[in-house]
């Protein structure tokens, strides 16, 4: 599991609540560490943020989308903004990722997790 929002504390928290879970999990506080991150070990499914400096989880979704063997790897974007514009909400459905909003408790994320990495997804 892939885990890329700027925030370390989110990134640590779904991390290790994850981890506790089984799941092997790296973090990346950027997009473009993300990318690196995806592109050297090839998750199973990514946790994303909408919103961050530099580039956005689109711009990161439209990037993991053109790697292939990640083109239909499932990305959730994970965000706390509440309001969403028709235009990124359909650009996000055509990049086949889903749209959840924060927060996300624990029982919440750990099913989330599952339904994105699938059977196999933890130990």
């Amino acid at each position: 599991m892939l885990i890329v929002d700027d925030d370390p504390s989110v990134t640590d928290t779904f991390a290790r609540m994850l981890r506790l879970d089984g799941f092997e999990v790296w973090a990346a506080l950027s997009a473009d560490h993300g990318l690196i991150l995806a592109q050297a070990h090839r998750p199973h499914a990514i946790l994303l943020d909408l919103r961050m400096p530099l580039a956005s989880g689109l711009q990161f979704l439209r990037a993991v989308r053109a790697i292939p063997g990640l083109a239909h790897t499932p990305v959730a974007i994970v965000t706390g903004d509440y309001y969403v514009d028709d235009a990124h909400t359909q650009e996000i459905a055509a990049l086949g990722a889903e749209l959840r909003y924060k927060p996300l408790w624990l029982d919440e994320l750990v099913n989330l997790a599952r339904g994105l990495a699938g059977p196999m997804s933890s130990l």
